[in-house]
């Protein structure tokens, strides 16, 4: 990030994303070379709008080399021998449970020799469709050569941090024939996402946030597939007609598609595909994570409330289910926001090697901090921002948080000193 990135974002209210004026059109980014984070920063991630950047920025990947055939489909060849007896979870896009189809873990062999017999049989099966979704590859195989994080996703708070208590990531493969797709959704955490076809196209329908109130049926239920006809009865989807019609982008081979938080979205695959995707959460978007904690902690507490007075710890169970259904509750976000705190505070104490800087240069891990000492900065501000929110929040202050380390506002007070240094 540069002075002017970091100046304009400190004029810019993180808030103000959500009422931004979402047009039609999804810019296409076309040039890598003339193209830079700083403007990246300032025209999507700020403004949480999507756009769609040209096979140019994935060119030198590996995987768009080795995973690809000369004609541009999936190489099942270098796949099955380069990963053909991992374990990998395939979704089958035929079958409804709840809001999102059942997966079983197969091996990669097994999962290409059914997509080989469905192209055959003219993209039909017995077994239904099945996707590849989801598979941990970058885990399984952190030596790989297949791709690279582009600079512009690299301020990625969520892997930085999974990466460090070494549990989980949230980088993956997708892999799916003609015809499979993903239902009606919004990412994990309410996380931005991007997706990168490393063969095949894409259909994404997108719906900037808000635009999903008015999909909700009559029972407060979002559509499992928002081109059901269901859609169109009003006794059914009372305000169905009063949302838009969503933005329609194809991506096309190579090419990377950036979609914003909150964005719901419904995507097919148009020819045989696989794509790599990373969800990530940084500083524009933490306080949006913060929000759908809270909403999602209101559900569950309105879900057991006729057991409030009478279950110990009631509140403490709120929490254990809400780690249950969405991976984290309000303890262990705020370890996330005390381990990115300390790595930014690493960055800033960096010597000096550059005087004509404001502040020091980068050098260290994670890949986050080459993005600069401005960077550092505002991450450190937005950081303060939440945890000054989370010491007005109630449930959060029930959770004995005198006893955590460092006690949040003792760390609070102690991040303001940090940036009292550097300004």
């Amino acid at each position: 990030m540069d002075k002017e990135a970091f100046v304009f974002s400190q004029d810019f209210s993180i808030t103000d994303s959500s009422s931004c004026s979402h047009g039609r059109y999804v810019d296409h980014i076309d040039d890598p070379v003339s193209f830079s984070y700083s403007l990246f920063f300032k025209r999507y991630l700020l403004p949480n709008r999507p756009c769609v950047f040209s096979a140019k920025f994935t060119n030198d990947w590996g995987s768009r080399k080795r995973w690809v055939t000369q004609d541009g489909r999936p190489n099942f060849d270098h796949l099955l021998k380069k990963f053909g007896k991992t374990i990998v979870p395939v979704a089958n896009c035929d079958v409804k449970e709840y809001n999102s189809n059942p997966k079983e873990r197969i091996p990669l062999a097994e999962y290409i020799c059914y997509w080989r017999e469905y192209i055959q049989n003219n993209y039909c099966s017995s077994k239904g469709c099945l996707y590849l979704k989801d598979w941990h590859m970058y885990r399984e195989f952190p030596e790989q050569d297949d791709y690279k994080t582009p600079v512009f996703f690299t301020s990625d708070w969520l892997n930085e941090y999974w990466d460090a208590i070494a549990v989980d990531d949230y980088r993956f493969v997708y892999m799916g024939p003609k015809g499979s797709w993903t239902p009606f959704h919004a990412d994990v955490f309410r996380s931005y996402s991007w997706s990168a076809n490393v063969c095949g196209r894409k259909k994404w329908l997108l719906f900037p946030p808000g635009q999903e109130e008015y999909l909700r049926d009559c029972n407060g239920n979002l559509p499992y597939d928002v081109t059901s006809p269901d859609l169109q009865d009003s006794s059914i989807y009372p305000s169905f007609r009063q949302s838009v019609q969503p933005i329609e982008v194809i991506q096309e081979d190579g090419e990377m598609i950036f979609v914003p938080s909150g964005w719901h979205h419904q995507v097919y695959n148009l020819e045989d595909t696989i794509s790599i995707n990373h969800n990530w959460v940084n500083g524009c978007n933490v306080s949006i994570m913060w929000h759908f904690l809270q909403v999602e902690l209101e559900a569950v507490e309105q879900e057991i409330i006729e057991w409030k007075e009478t279950m110990d710890d009631w509140h403490l169970h709120c929490q254990i289910i809400m780690k249950s259904c969405t991976g984290i509750d309000y303890k262990e976000f705020y370890t996330f926001l005390k381990t990115i705190a300390e790595n930014r505070i690493q960055v800033l104490q960096n010597p000096l090697k550059n005087k004509g800087e404001a502040f020091p240069l980068i050098s260290s891990e994670p890949a986050s901090s080459n993005l600069g000492p401005y960077h550092a900065v505002f991450d450190l501000q937005r950081v303060v921002d939440v945890i000054a929110a989370l010491l007005t929040n109630l449930d959060f202050r029930k959770l004995g948080i005198e006893s955590f380390s460092p006690p949040p506002a003792e760390l609070l007070n102690h991040l303001k000193g940090v940036l009292s240094s550097v300004k």
